[in-house]
This record gives structure tokens, sequence and C-alpha cells, in this order.
């Protein structure tokens, strides 16, 4: 019986580029962002197909996706990690030790 060694040998592996995981154009964080917004739609068109008929599904429907294609279309833009950009001078006071 041959080792584990001999039948197995090692070999360096490439783990990737250490890039975020994209989905039809979309990126990262965004894709959780994309499955929320089109399962918010599909419950949104049922809840109103039910109360109010088709056409207000439809039209729940229509305004759900777009809010939420907008909504991952600005946000991608400006990136993975967007953060608040405060615009302003600020001061950061230390106070030093001698």
């Amino acid at each position: 019986m041959k080792g584990r060694d001999e039948r197995y040998p090692d070999y360096p592996l490439f783990k990737g580029l250490q890039r975020p995981l994209e989905f039809m154009g979309i990126q990262g964080r965004y894709i959780y962002w994309a499955v929320g917004s089109a399962g918010g739609a599909i419950v949104g068109f049922v809840i109103a197909y039910c109360l109010a008929g088709f056409v207000a599904g439809l039209v729940v429907l229509a305004v759900i996706l777009s809010v939420g294609i907008s909504l991952i279309i600005l946000k991608q833009r400006k990136g993975l990690h967007t953060k608040k950009n405060r615009k302003g001078v600020y001061v950061y006071a230390r106070s030093k030790k001698i």
C-alpha cells in the first residue's frame, strides 16, 4: 500500500486574487441587496395582488424593483467600501505630554 505522500503530492494552490464575489455585474454585498429587493418585490406583488388586484401588484413590483436596482447601481458606483463622506474642515486636537 502506498503512503499518502506518494498518492497525493503537494502542489502550490492559487487561491484567487482576493477580489469580491461577482454575479451578473453585481459585486460583493450588493448581491444580497439584489436578492432582498427581488424577494421584497415578489412579496409586495403578492400582497398588493391580494388586496387591490393585478395592476396594483404590477405597480408595486415595478416600483420596488426599480428602487432596488437604482440603489444598487448608485452604491456600487461608489465602491464596495462606501463610507459617509463628510465635507468640512475638522481639527483633531491632541494633548502632548512632554
